[in-house]
């Protein structure tokens, strides 16, 4: 127990790990495993009772904030459906409330890190009730602040979709090429699907194609892929447009 406090960040890393796995399966012909995402936020709860530290109660409010959309997160039929799709009647209040109360008081210790950050920009999701009302403002300010303090690759792909949200996806664009530098996430496929959303934003079709493609050919994920076979019709046949 005693050695507990030093090793806190690696076992924080490990349950998150988990949580993800299960909140988002890196393959098979599930989007989601609720029983990963499930043990995740248990282990989360056992280690707040263990060591009550503020980025412990961070990490569980994220997981919760995050868990809260998964039966939102698909579609009867299965597909994939984006946050700004979903219909947010199906969220889970009860922990989003719980989520929230667990970001509020780590915020209030101000001995908070990332995993509070990334719960502080859950948080302001879960506070919109349409996609519409969601405050990019307060998002792309809170990515910069977890840029300062975790200036990794996939971090600044995040705060470059939020920027193209906020303020339009030709900065939002021009923020993500940047992050190419390195090479570090072409291996990603979210980063060429982020970028491949904002070349068909930008009606650069031609180019959405070449992202759709490369980001299919990273993906094992059955519904991820059904997905990203969805926008690459669209754009190399309507011009775009999709539905």
């Amino acid at each position: 127990m005693l050695k507990l406090p030093d090793r806190l960040n690696t076992v924080l890393q490990v349950i998150y790990l988990v949580f993800n796995e299960g909140y988002s399966a890196s393959s098979g012909q599930s989007l989601t495993r609720a029983d990963l995402s499930g043990e995740a936020i248990r282990l989360g709860r056992l280690l707040l009772q263990l060591l009550p530290e503020p980025e412990v109660m961070g990490l569980l409010g994220l997981m919760l904030l995050q868990e809260s959309r998964r039966v939102a997160r698909t579609s009867p039929a299965g597909d994939l459906i984006l946050l700004e799709d979903q219909d947010r009647s199906l969220w889970n209040r009860d922990q989003i409330a719980e989520g929230k109360a667990l970001v509020e008081r780590t915020l209030s210790s101000r001995r908070f890190g990332a995993y509070t950050l990334q719960a502080a920009i859950a948080a302001v999701h879960a506070d919109a009730p349409t996609p519409a009302a969601t405050d990019w403002t307060q998002i792309v300010a809170l990515y910069k602040e977890l840029m300062r303090i975790n200036s990794s690759p996939i971090v600044a792909l995040n705060h470059a979709a939020a920027v193209a949200m906020s303020e339009g996806p030709e900065q939002g664009l021009t923020l993500i090429e940047q992050t190419r530098k390195g090479g570090k996430l072409e291996q990603y496929y979210l980063f060429h699907a982020a970028r491949a959303d904002l070349l068909r934003r930008l009606n650069r079709f031609q180019e959405a194609t070449t992202a759709y493609t490369r980001a299919l050919s990273l993906t094992t994920n059955q519904i991820e892929q059904q997905y990203l076979r969805r926008r690459l019709g669209a754009v190399t046949t309507t011009n775009g447009h999709y539905d």
